[in-house]
């Protein structure tokens, strides 16, 4: 069973995640990182871009998923290093460091709770993101076109591709599409038809919409919705 609160850390979402059986899991391209636990083990998804299913094994699964863009200040790391990956923290931090943060996240008790509180901590003590990929994102998401957005932030075209790299792991035209995907899947999943939600998530016709959904998420979209 899956479930999910807003985070104290501002934009960020707990979730925790105790699948039925082994594996099978698939998880959606949506221009996040992931700060997970499993197991005693702190792990890190980077961006992706394409569905991932899980493999391995089962269990309890937590984690704190980060606003598109925020989670590279936080971990110390360009997303672009990590673009579908799945690393141990380990890999990244001093393993003295991990050795001691997972302690304490194995000691709260909750997992959800001490990863949530290493999550702020960690905040507390790094710069803020790049602010102006905070305006990237909505205005993204609100269909408007890449060139456009980059006049409104003052970059040029490789500038702002380079700006994207570090801070979401891909350009802004995968991270417009990513958005595009998701807009498309809530509509979907509120029951607006196919049709008025290609329309209205942006995609050129039905059969486009179908495409990429099959691209990004690894299946037709009404498999992925039933």
């Amino acid at each position: 069973m899956y479930t999910e609160r807003p985070a104290r850390l501002s934009g960020a979402v707990v979730w925790r995640n105790a699948p039925a059986e082994a594996g099978g899991g698939r998880v959606l391209p949506d221009g996040c990182m992931d700060l997970l636990w499993h197991d005693g083990r702190l792990l890190v998804a980077g961006p992706d871009t394409r569905a991932y299913v899980a493999q391995g094994s089962g269990g309890v699964w937590v984690g704190v998923r980060f606003r598109p863009g925020t989670a590279p200040a936080l971990l110390g790391v360009p997303a672009c290093e990590l673009r579908d990956r799945r690393v141990e923290l380990a890999d990244l931090w001093p393993a003295s460091d991990v050795r001691r943060l997972t302690a304490r996240v194995n000691a709260a008790g909750d997992p959800e709770r001490g990863l949530e509180e290493l999550a702020l901590s960690r905040a507390a003590d790094t710069a803020p993101p790049d602010p102006l990929l905070r305006h990237l994102v909505p205005a993204l998401d609100s269909g408007r076109p890449v060139a456009a957005v980059a006049d409104e932030l003052g970059l040029g075209a490789r500038q702002l591709h380079r700006r994207c790299l570090a801070a979401f792991g891909y350009g802004p035209k995968t991270l417009a599409r990513v958005l595009r995907l998701q807009r498309a899947l809530a509509l979907a999943r509120g029951g607006v038809s196919y049709a008025e939600t290609a329309v209205l998530a942006g995609f050129a016709d039905q059969a486009h919409l179908a495409r990429d959904v099959k691209e990004l998420a690894g299946l037709p979209l009404g498999r992925l919705l039933g």
